[in-house]
């Protein structure tokens, strides 16, 4: 999963959350940044009942917030989603081109868009992913 820091960025560049089952978000600035959510239907739980191993389900839970509008929270996608929002970015370029390889323990990404080659690269896909997305949002959305 990509940092706290880079989702932030990335919501600040423009980047679009259409809030889903299974999605994880985060509530920064609120003292829970260490914490991720995911949005579900039913919260489980693993729990010991007499010293077996059981998975409890809950309605509601005694801390949760009563609701929070989404504008406050940040998207912390997955390297599938990050994947997928890089392909619908490249979708009108004429012949898309996107290479994903690891180099000595670094993922690398290159990809063809706006006539230009473009190359990234991080410690993982997804933070390969998000900061090329970032980079195509700031030179080419702002």
């Amino acid at each position: 999963m990509i940092s706290l820091e880079l989702a932030q960025a990335l919501k600040q560049a423009g980047l679009v959350w259409k809030a889903s089952n299974h999605h994880f978000f985060a509530i920064p600035d609120r003292g829970m940044d260490d914490h991720i959510f995911v949005i579900t239907d039913m919260m489980a739980h693993l729990d010991l009942l007499q010293g077996w191993p059981v998975i409890t389900f809950h309605g509601t839970a005694e801390w949760a917030l009563d609701y929070i509008v989404t504008t406050e929270v940040v998207w912390m996608p997955t390297e599938g989603q990050l994947r997928q929002e890089l392909e619908n970015l490249l979708k009108d370029e004429g012949e898309k081109e996107l290479k994903l390889r690891w180099v000595d323990g670094r993922c690398h990404i290159q990809i063809r868009y706006q006539n230009e080659t473009l190359s990234f690269n991080a410690a993982t896909a997804s933070n390969a992913y998000g900061e090329t997305i970032l980079y195509i949002l700031q030179t080419y959305y702002s």
